[in-house]
């Protein structure tokens, strides 16, 4: 248990640095026009809101102290 909490945290405050360093992204795409089974798409590249990174920074501290400290 206490093995998993330590990697799982470590797993979230490295996400979570990548995201606040602004490599965090993803893909979105929209439908432009749809005409039958025809259709026009564009795709976005999205950044991951910063507000993000910092959440998964502070869980990870929290999950990978919460394993360090504790006792049995």
């Amino acid at each position: 248990m206490r093995a998993g909490l330590i990697i799982v945290g470590l797993v979230l405050l490295a996400a979570g640095l990548w995201v606040v360093l602004g490599h965090g992204s993803y893909q979105q795409t929209d439908t432009l026009v749809q005409i039958g089974s025809a259709k026009l798409t564009a795709t976005h590249d999205k950044a991951i809101p910063h507000w993000a990174g910092i959440a998964g920074i502070v869980a990870g501290i929290v999950l990978t102290l919460g394993g360090i400290l504790k006792k049995h």
